[in-house]
């Protein structure tokens, strides 16, 4: 979608140390990159950097920008542009709330639209990624299989989710659709992104090895999982098992309520090979009744996408033949329920960007058509 269109988005990716600025068109970046310090602990200087920030990018284009779109990290009330809560840890200049879009929009003349990072990163996996990647694949493989609900999730310092279904993203009533909130499977009353996020990592190597180097990241940790580098190559791999398990089960809670392709993507991703196989067992784990009756905690078979034979077993179903009662005529009737679990093959970056274009785009003819 939008792959020839020739309008022009103005992008941001906002991080709590840098602000890097750019341009979109056809679903490609049309300008290098601009990058400048965040400043984020001065609000004035921080706003100031972004007007500097777009400026620079719009004396670079050879026409007018139809929006500015962008994902900011933390709380908002994104529907109005308002950025603003006591959870904003990059950004403590913006807690008491900013009316980020309003102001831009003042300043430049033309709509602004910020989303959640996670939001965005789904929208550009369900439009520009996964969705159309899997649905073209199942096509080649003949199969009438077809994918339109995706559930995306960003692994990093966070747990970000977004939800995608039939092209449209959904936001709910207050901005505030999140899976980070959920139980931590093995502390249920502390939430699910501690036993996720980068410094899940870190604890879980730290406690099993009990080697404690605040200096070790989730790479040096995943060299050590590959034994080139010194460590304990054990509590290594735990550390990446114990969060694919924890992610998991906090899956399975979403995509009972939801019912899509799962798609996971973020720097630390590097590691899934020691993540997957965790997740993937949990999604697939047995829940029992009161009276001992067995089932799957997921009711739809789950199918790692990224392994070509399941793929294939994915497309193929169940599909057979079915007479419809009192007459000659057949149908094709697939009992088989199914989700597929991948990880993403454009990046959560070039997805969240993707994701902040075609909603500018979007939404701008929503309104032309209104």
């Amino acid at each position: 979608m939008y792959r020839n269109d020739q309008r022009t988005v103005i992008t941001l990716d906002a991080g709590g140390t840098n602000f890097v600025f750019g341009a979109m068109r056809a679903n490609k970046f049309i300008v290098d990159p601009i990058t400048l310090p965040a400043n984020a602990t001065d609000l004035d200087v921080c706003l100031a950097t972004l007007v500097d920030g777009f400026e620079q990018v719009i004396a670079k284009l050879d026409c007018k920008p139809v929006a500015i779109s962008f994902a900011f990290p933390g709380p908002a009330d994104y529907a109005n542009g308002i950025v603003g809560g006591f959870y904003l840890p990059n950004f403590p200049s913006f807690r008491d709330g900013v009316a980020l879009g309003p102001f831009l929009e003042e300043k430049f003349g033309i709509p602004v639209y910020i989303n959640n990072d996670a939001d965005l990163y789904a929208y550009g996996e369900a439009l520009a990624g996964a969705i159309p990647e899997i649905n073209d694949r199942l096509e080649q493989m003949g199969s009438a299989k077809r994918c339109k609900t995706l559930l995306g999730y960003t692994f990093g310092t966070g747990f970000g989710f977004g939800f995608v279904s039939n092209g449209e993203l959904h936001t709910g009533d207050n901005s505030c659709i999140e899976t980070f909130c959920l139980r931590h499977k093995f502390m249920p009353n502390v939430m699910v992104e501690d036993g996720v996020a980068v410094r899940a990592v870190k604890r879980v190597y730290a406690e099993e090895s009990g080697i404690n180097d605040e200096t070790l990241q989730p790479k040096d940790i995943f060299d050590i999982a590959e034994g080139t580098r010194e460590g304990n190559q054990e509590a290594a791999r735990k550390a990446f098992a114990t969060m694919g398990e924890v992610a998991g089960d906090a899956m399975a809670t979403a995509v009972t309520l939801i019912d899509g392709v799962i798609v996971i993507g973020g720097g630390i991703t590097a590691a899934k090979k020691y993540i997957m196989p965790a997740l993937l067992n949990e999604l697939r784990g047995k829940m029992h009744s009161i009276g001992g009756d067995e089932f799957d905690r997921v009711q739809m078979k789950v199918f790692d996408l990224d392994n070509e034979a399941e793929f294939e077993q994915f497309a193929r179903g169940a599909s057979r033949d079915l007479k419809v009662y009192g007459t000659d005529k057949v149908v094709t009737y697939d009992p088989m329920k199914r989700i597929g679990v991948m990880v993403s093959h454009i990046g959560a970056s070039t997805a969240i960007s993707l994701g902040a274009y075609a909603y500018a785009l979007n939404e701008v003819d929503k309104k032309a058509n209104m």
